[in-house]
């Protein structure tokens, strides 16, 4: 996950491969609260690693489920409709597919609660579940605002002898909590009504299908469109299926679809291929897929995997607009409105008043944002009119911008898609971790299936003479802006180690060349791989040291890291250091940083470092070996250590690694366009 402050995304070409989804979090909550409601253990697999359903285990743990949870399989020990522990505060952070059922629940099961989350989630309404619950006798109090969390819950009179009346058109995530929760009280018949329109209807398919996986069969009149009334039949009781597996989440889905959509494909793939979800879904929110090929994407489909592609110029390309209701797709059609800014006219999304609820106003932040990138936008309460950055003399007028994300997930994920304007601009995504939230690993995803013209990756080089504090500065820097860390030092003292295993002298060049061509180098943060082998203590030794500038001396050893070295320069970017980044191995880097410490400051450093160690040495022998080595960098034939003619100077004598970080991270600022 890129837990970064921002995330900058070049502009991005073209895109093809496979994506994997994680599990769905409407799925992943419901089974994992109607596995602890179960009479017993449920393995649950495939289930959505997430904040959402983090805060859902630990309250479940709280009220004294067993949890087992063994990578993306977590075994609940299910309470048999009965609370072990009937006193609690559950934090429930922003996740509203924990707040509304455990509400409901709880006030049913009995027992002192308090159930809070973050801010937002004390902005996100509740009252009509409440006033539900209070008609079934259920006490209830408001901690905060009336209709808001947080909330206190404390045991009731129930009585079940009349229908129960929620509203259906604030969320469809009332209705679910009611259908999960009176399964438990339900000695006699009890009905629910719902009062006015019910939006995201395609949720509650979704919750009475997991209802039957777990014995309980919701009654509705006959007719496929009545969806006012529902019964829990007598005697119901929640029964473990024993195994259950999560489906990948439609709603993330959308976004590959809409990337498939309206990017290229590469030259090695044909277009995007998404596994995990298909025609078999249960989640209302494949119909996306309809949505898309109304706009021109073209889509093939299987039980459980779906393959994009973007239409033909003139056949699907650009993408048609669209005038859409999206009532039965409320998550995803947020991707839509990423997806009209690459129409050929304008588009309106409809029926869309629930995204006023959700995690923040989602019609007012769309709009914001778009605007940002050029688009026209006209907002409603219940609708977005969208239509794409205008085309004056041949140039697009679509803007770089950095897209405030408002702590929503979708609003994240979705921009990130702008990154494929055709005015090859970059895009700032900021607080790029709140994906978090449903689809951690979405940035990661994203930048394995997208490529950009070479170019157009960044890279920082940070230069320097031995001991001068690159590395661990650079590492800095790439932490901040999400970037990667090449640390070319290690490419030569990994040189000369695999060297020395395999018997050759560090005299030979063109033997250790063979060596170092082919090493499977990886750096994981600051850890250093030789294939599967943690070699990092190894190298970092004084020894090391010595050898490694005995082998970068040799040109042949140069000239075959070349490759390895330019390999590094992935999405989203990369942050290199050595002694010739900048002038030699990325000329056209947008940053170039050159260390200049003096030889008696960085002889201090490293006496310090040297005596934390228990090694025995002098200041003054080291600042000799130090000025021994700035000469024989500086005068050898093969990229001599200097600064690259456009590097800026910084003298870091003084600063501390944060105070150097921050002014890399302010000259780099400066270059950006946000």
């Amino acid at each position: 996950m890129f837990d970064v402050e921002f995330l900058d995304i070049p502009p991005l070409v073209s895109a093809g491969g496979q994506v994997r989804l994680p599990g769905s979090k409407s799925i992943s909550n419901r089974v994992l609260l109607l596995a602890a409601l179960s009479h017993g253990k449920t393995t649950v697999k495939e289930v959505l690693a997430s904040d959402d359903t983090a805060v859902m285990l630990n309250a479940l743990e709280q009220l004294g489920c067993s949890v087992e949870k063994d990578g993306s399989t977590v075994t609940i020990g299910g309470l048999g409709g009965q609370l072990v522990h009937k006193k609690a505060s559950l934090f429930l952070g922003n996740a509203g597919t924990a707040m509304r059922p455990l509400t409901a629940a709880l006030a049913l099961l009995g027992g002192e609660f308090e159930l809070s989350g973050v801010a937002r989630m004390h902005e996100r309404p509740i009252g009509d579940l409440v006033e539900a619950l209070r008609q079934l006798g259920c006490g209830i109090d408001y901690l905060g605002n009336p209709g808001f969390p947080p909330l206190r819950l404390y045991p009731g009179g129930l009585k079940l002898d009349t229908p129960i009346q929620v509203r259906g058109d604030v969320s469809s995530q009332f209705l679910t909590a009611l259908l999960m929760a009176l399964p438990l009280v339900a000695k006699q018949d009890i009905s629910i009504e719902v009062v006015g329109e019910l939006i995201s209807r395609p949720y509650i398919e979704i919750t009475l299908n997991l209802l039957a996986r777990f014995g309980i069969q919701v009654k509705r009149p006959l007719g496929s469109d009545n969806w006012q009334s529902f019964t829990i039949p007598a005697g119901s009781r929640y029964q473990s299926p024993g195994e259950i597996h999560v489906e990948g989440d439609a709603s993330s889905a959308s976004y590959f679809i809409a990337l498939g959509a309206i990017a290229a494909a590469t030259k090695t793939t044909n277009g995007i291929e998404i596994l995990g979800v298909g025609t078999d879904s249960i989640q209302g929110d494949i119909r996306f897929v309809e949505a898309a090929r109304l706009m021109g994407a073209q889509i093939e489909s299987t039980p459980n995997s779906l393959r994009i592609s973007r239409g033909k110029p003139g056949q699907g390309w650009p993408l048609k607009a669209i005038d859409l209701d999206c009532n039965h797709i409320p998550d995803a059609a947020m991707t839509l409105a990423i997806m009209a800014l690459y129409a050929d006219g304008t588009s309106v999304l409809r029926n869309i008043a629930s995204w006023r609820v959700k995690e923040t106003d989602r019609i007012a932040a769309m709009a914001c944002e778009l605007r940002k990138l050029g688009a026209t936008v006209e907002e409603g309460a219940d609708f977005l009119k969208i239509t794409p950055p205008a085309v004056v003399g041949g140039v697009s007028q679509w803007a770089s911008a950095a897209i405030e994300t408002y702590d929503d997930h979708r609003v994240a994920m979705c921009f990130s898609l702008a990154a494929f304007n055709p005015a090859q601009l970059p895009i700032r995504i900021l607080d790029p971790k709140c994906v978090a939230k449903t689809f951690p690993d979405y940035f990661e995803a994203l930048f394995s299936v997208s490529r950009a013209e070479t170019h157009q990756i960044p890279v920082i080089c940070i230069d320097g003479p031995t001991a001068s504090g690159k590395g661990t500065l650079a590492a800095q820097v790439a932490q901040r802006l999400g970037y990667h860390f090449l640390d070319s030092g290690a490419l030569y003292r990994l040189s000369a180690f695999a060297a020395s295993r395999a018997g050759i002298s560090l005299d030979d060049g063109p033997g250790i060349a063979r060596i170092a061509a082919s090493m499977p180098v990886r750096f994981v943060s600051h850890q250093i791989y030789l294939g599967a082998e943690d070699v990092s203590e190894q190298i970092r030794t004084e020894a090391a040291g010595m050898a490694a500038s005995r082998v970068s001396a040799h040109a042949e050893v140069r000239s075959a890291l070349l490759a390895l070295q330019h390999s590094f320069r992935k999405l989203p970017g990369l942050v290199a250091d050595g002694r010739d980044m900048g002038s030699v191995i990325f000329p056209d880097a947008p940053l170039k940083i050159f260390l200049v410490a003096s030889a008696r400051c960085r002889a201090e450093r490293r006496h310090k470092q040297l005596i934390s160690k228990g090694n025995s040495t002098t200041l003054q022998d080291i600042q000799l070996d130090l000025e021994a080595r700035d000469a024989r960098d500086m005068s050898r034939q093969t990229a001599p250590l200097k600064p690259a003619d456009d590097a800026l100077l910084l003298d870091n004598s003084d600063l501390s690694i944060e105070k150097s970080t921050l002014q890399v991270i302010d000259w780099w600022q400066g270059r950006r366009p946000f």
